[in-house]
């Protein structure tokens, strides 16, 4: 939130529902950025799925070393291939549900923001910078 000038502050109190409004929106702007770094990362491992695959795609049916976790695991080019596969599918399933969170997460907050700025009206700021 920002101080505004003395000439655009209202004079309406905060009460504590106001206060929780407030709490509530900057919990949900908190998760907003945690979802979308989330969302982030899991792109940038689907494009790397998305690299693997096409190695091995390209590759002539020698013994593939799989990563998982910490460990490698020497498997065949077909059990890496549905490996790969099976975590696309997975990915994308968080994906479109972090998708979704967004969503509500953002209806929520135009909620909140009806009723803040209809109570302090420039006295708040909610929009980031």
């Amino acid at each position: 939130m920002m101080v505004r000038p003395a000439e655009e502050e209202s004079e309406a109190e905060v009460r504590r529902e106001d206060q929780d409004n407030i709490n509530k929106f900057a919990r949900l702007n908190a998760r907003l950025h945690d979802v979308r770094d989330e969302r982030a990362m899991i792109k940038k491992s689907l494009e790397r799925l998305d690299d693997a695959a096409t190695e091995l795609m390209m590759a002539s049916g020698d013994p593939v070393l799989l990563l998982i976790g910490e460990s490698f695991f020497d498997t065949t080019e077909e059990d890496a291939t549905e490996f790969c596969e099976e975590e696309v599918e997975r990915m994308q399933g968080q994906l479109e549900s972090l998708e979704n969170e967004e969503g509500e997460i953002l209806g929520l907050q135009a909620d909140l923001k009806k009723a803040l700025y209809a109570r302090f009206g420039k006295s708040i700021q909610l929009e980031e910078k």
